[in-house]
């Protein structure tokens, strides 16, 4: 068995709306039946006991070693504790090659995860021993350092709850919320309306404590040191127990309380003089610590926090009593576990020795040995919800000190008795005010029942009922994409949104070209609406981009299927028929949100019976009239549908109907262009569906300038001395059939094509567009460009000559070398009166040789 390919899916695909990897496998003729491999099974489930029922997916249909490598991958990854269900196995049309689809929730861990089920396989084939803990160690390890924290996790999950999208930024914890100009940033407990000002001056504590006091807020007496002597005579000046802490410093690191002796005082300055260059020594407030978590104006979560210990047994060390509490699978060495493990260092160290203890000590049974004084949970403290208990005015305190500070989500350290009553009535203070605080403490409390937290930030970013949603179009099809996705872009611009848009020409965001080439892959879509200039997408979606990576979206508010017809690119990836390309396609109607539209061509049966995979509302449209059997029955179902009749478009709904005269929309040229009049349509259908205004709807389409500069290589018309060009980027036998019929049905005393194949089609696609052309054009210039795509030289003309035997038409063939001498050959030969379709193949380049010579045929 071999993995001869490995794919991510990390949007919806063509297997569902789970991320996925997707591996092709490669497997011997024995592989292909398991039961060829004796004991195999039984010597697989030896080694991976967890390992789920090796099922195939059709009832006739034999397992193979490509479904164990399949259960395996997805049960490593269950095992090591990722959630993940999903998983299939198929035959493609290769004898022996299977492709298997695997959800993962981390990207690399599903990779890892095939890797160690790979060498499970073969262990099992070849009875050898496989280490089953060092592998899902591995994957844990993995998954813990990729998946996001408890912190941006809540939030990214409560947003996930208001139907807000959410893209990862990094591998770290910055993460986009929403799309577009309605987007926000969360980076763990910070946002986007987290001011830089307001954290820098969180983590300055002297002046923090300054700014409160100044607010009538009770703060701790204190100030700044920079040398021991200082400290010293601070702690002199306190007269009692103080903290020592840095200026700077986060998480509670350095922080020593209750410090009464010289030697505690120096060696808590020299912890927190390694940390910061400035050191605060204060008051220190007897009580508890509590942290008040403030967003807003709202206190949402309160909890007591209590410093790590451990209670004696008589028999082990604290060493070891410290050893077992750390082996908690809820402690972790970072914050992507609830609860910190307990570290003895220096500070540790130091309260042990107060206590007369080293770390090998063995405390008395039942008696409790403090291991720090402060209680941050990041050095292994606990925790015990107190939210409902808080008292209001502290609660107003704690508000208060956010805002004098400036943040919008706030950590506030209380030190006091209790939190029934004020700080004021009890002597407490507010110790610090932390920027993106922790919010382990208050989802997954040790004691108590956690807090909605992360439902309280993205509350505070969204308003209600905002979900940061920008209207989305997915455009995808054979023929016509980019045409309706510009018309589609321009009618919403009438509405004063900026647009962002894919192509495959580039990407487009408020008008400014931002990228070249062909850009209808899932990479542009997402980096469309990651741009903060943009209110509305239209995506072209590509069957290539689909199949590589899946969608770059969660879902769209219209799929727009063109058409599919004959199909094109069919024999590549293992698409090898029509039907099989109307599924790629589909993925954006099975992909609709549940208040979206499919806009689908309903003359053509491929793409009409996507209407059964859209959960959304569906609306038909099709160059024929109302009497379509699929429009009618729609129709009369209550259901939108767009048609053509007496030279207008219709679009109509039950007995409301509006119309739309095809002489004031340019593109057709009056209804002349039947392939532009079906590109209107569908694109009428897309601002139908996004309650455009008619008005707007025809203003738009009457303003729609289609051109070389506009929309390049999609039906680019040229004056040439009389004679009419027609420059287009048709390259599939229904695109070649769409022109051939309007320049048949336009009049000319004679029709010349110049045309060269792609030579990643198969042969009859090639012929066929010749064998199209032949019937229409009299004189047909072949040629062949430096770019075969695999083929040998000649190979493409000699296909396209074979396509023009068997046509009745044409007269007339030259076959040149180069795609620029052959436009200048074809030119070379016009008359007034004549017409000539250039089907270019370097669109930017071609458009610019003809309206070179345009140019000089002008002068």
């Amino acid at each position: 068995m071999e993995i001869v390919r490995l794919r991510a899916l990390r949007g919806p695909n063509l297997w569902g709306r789970h991320t996925m990897i997707e591996a092709l496998i490669n497997c011997t003729e024995d592989e292909c039946q398991i039961t060829n491999l004796a004991g195999f099974e039984t010597r697989l489930r030896a080694r991976f006991p967890q390992m789920g029922p090796l099922v195939a997916g059709g009832h006739n249909e034999p397992l193979t070693l490509a479904h164990a490598l399949e259960v395996v991958a997805l049960g490593l990854q269950a095992a090591a504790g990722c959630p993940v269900t999903f998983s299939r196995t198929v035959q493609s049309p290769e004898k022996g090659t299977f492709i298997t689809v695997v959800e993962y929730s981390e990207e690399a861990v599903g990779k890892l995860a095939f890797e160690h089920a790979m060498r499970l396989c073969q262990a099992a084939r070849e009875d050898r021993m496989f280490d089953l803990d060092a592998a899902l160690h591995a994957l844990n390890e993995l998954d813990e350092d990729l998946r996001l924290g408890p912190s941006t996790g809540s939030i990214v999950n409560a947003a996930i709850a208001r139907n807000i999208p959410f893209r990862r930024m990094t591998e770290g914890s910055m993460v986009q919320l929403g799309w577009g100009s309605k987007q926000k940033r969360i980076q763990a407990a910070e946002t986007s309306h987290t001011s830089a000002i307001a954290e820098s001056i969180a983590q300055d504590k002297d002046l923090t404590k300054t700014l409160l006091y100044s607010a009538g807020v009770p703060v701790p007496q204190g100030r700044v040191v920079t040398k021991l002597e200082d400290a010293l005579a601070a702690a002199e000046w306190i007269k009692g127990p103080v903290v020592v802490k840095p200026r700077d410093g986060n998480q509670g690191k350095g922080v020593a309380v209750n410090l009464q002796t010289v030697e505690q005082i120096t060696a808590a300055f020299e912890v927190a003089y390694s940390i910061s260059d400035e050191v605060i020594v204060e008051r220190f407030l007897p009580g508890h610590d509590f942290r008040l978590l403030v967003v807003g104006n709202e206190l949402v979560a309160a909890a007591r926090r209590d410093p790590p210990y451990v209670i004696g047994d008589g028999q082990h060390t604290i060493r070891q009593l410290v050893d077992v509490i750390n082996s908690d699978p809820l402690r972790g060495d970072g914050h992507a576990t609830s609860l910190s493990k307990i570290r003895l260092d220096a500070i540790g160290l130091a309260t042990l020795e107060e206590q007369q203890m080293t770390p090998e000590s063995v405390p008395p049974r039942g008696v409790r040995i403090n291991l720090r004084k402060n209680a941050n949970l990041s050095t292994g403290g606990t925790a015990t919800d107190v939210t409902d208990d808080v008292h209001p005015d502290m609660a107003a305190s704690a508000v208060a000190a956010a805002h004098m500070v400036g943040l919008d989500i706030c950590g506030v350290d209380v030190v006091c008795d209790s939190v029934y009553r004020s700080l004021q009535e009890q002597g407490g203070g507010i110790v610090e005010v932390n920027a993106a605080p922790g919010l382990r403490m208050h989802l997954s409390p040790s004691y108590g029942k956690g807090r909605p937290v992360g439902e309280a930030i993205v509350r505070q970013m969204f308003a209600p009922g905002d979900n940061g949603r920008i209207p989305v179009v997915a455009v995808s099809g054979t023929n016509g994409k980019t045409t309706t996705i510009r018309l589609t872009a321009h009618l919403i611009a009438q509405t004063g949104k900026r647009i962002g848009m894919t192509t495959t020409d580039g990407v487009y965001a408020n008008g400014r070209l931002i990228d070249t080439g062909d850009c209808s892959g899932p990479r542009s879509a997402r980096n469309v609406l990651g741009h903060p200039d943009v209110d509305a997408a239209v995506l072209e979606t590509a069957r290539g981009g689909i199949l590589r990576e899946g969608l770059g979206f969660d879902r769209c508010d219209v799929a727009v299927i063109t058409n599919i017809g004959e199909g094109d690119h069919l024999g590549m990836n293992f698409i090898n028929t029509s039907a099989e390309l109307a599924a790629v396609k589909r993925v954006i109607v099975q992909n609709v949100s549940a208040e979206g539209t499919a806009v689908l061509n309903a003359a053509d049966p491929l793409v009409a019976r996507m209407a059964r995979y859209c959960t959304g509302n569906v609306t038909f449209f099709a160059a024929q009239s109302s009497a379509h059997p699929v429009m009618a029955k729609h129709r009369a179902q209550g259901h939108r549908v767009i048609y053509r009749e007496n030279g207008e478009i219709i679009a109509a709904q039950g007995t409301a109907m509006f119309r739309l005269p095809l002489k004031d929309i340019p593109l057709t040229d009056g209804g002349q262009i039947s392939f532009q009049v079906e590109n209107v349509m569908a694109a009428v259908g897309a601002a139908w569906a996004l309650d455009i205004s008619w008005e707007a709807i025809g203003a738009g389409l009457a303003s729609f300038v289609s051109d070389a500069d506009t929309v390049p290589g999609r039906f680019n018309r040229f004056d040439y001395k009389g004679a009419t060009l027609i420059a287009d980027y048709g390259h599939n036998p229904d695109a070649i059939r769409a022109l051939a019929d309007t320049i048949h049905d336009m009049p000319a005393k004679r029709r010349s094509v110049v045309i060269s194949g792609a030579g990643d089609r198969r042969d009859d696609d090639i012929r066929r567009q010749t064998r199209i052309l032949g019937n229409v054009f009299d004189y047909v210039v072949l040629y062949e460009d430096a770019c075969q795509r695999g083929r040998a030289e000649g190979e493409v003309v000699k296909l396209l000559r074979e396509g023009l035997a068997e046509a009745h038409q044409v007269k007339e063939i030259d076959e040149i070398k180069g795609e620029f001498l052959a436009i200048d050959t074809a030119l070379a030969k016009l008359q007034p009166g004549d017409i000539c379709l250039i089907l270019v193949d370097q669109v930017e380049e071609a458009l610019a040789h003809i309206k070179q010579r345009v140019a000089e045929a002008a002068t």
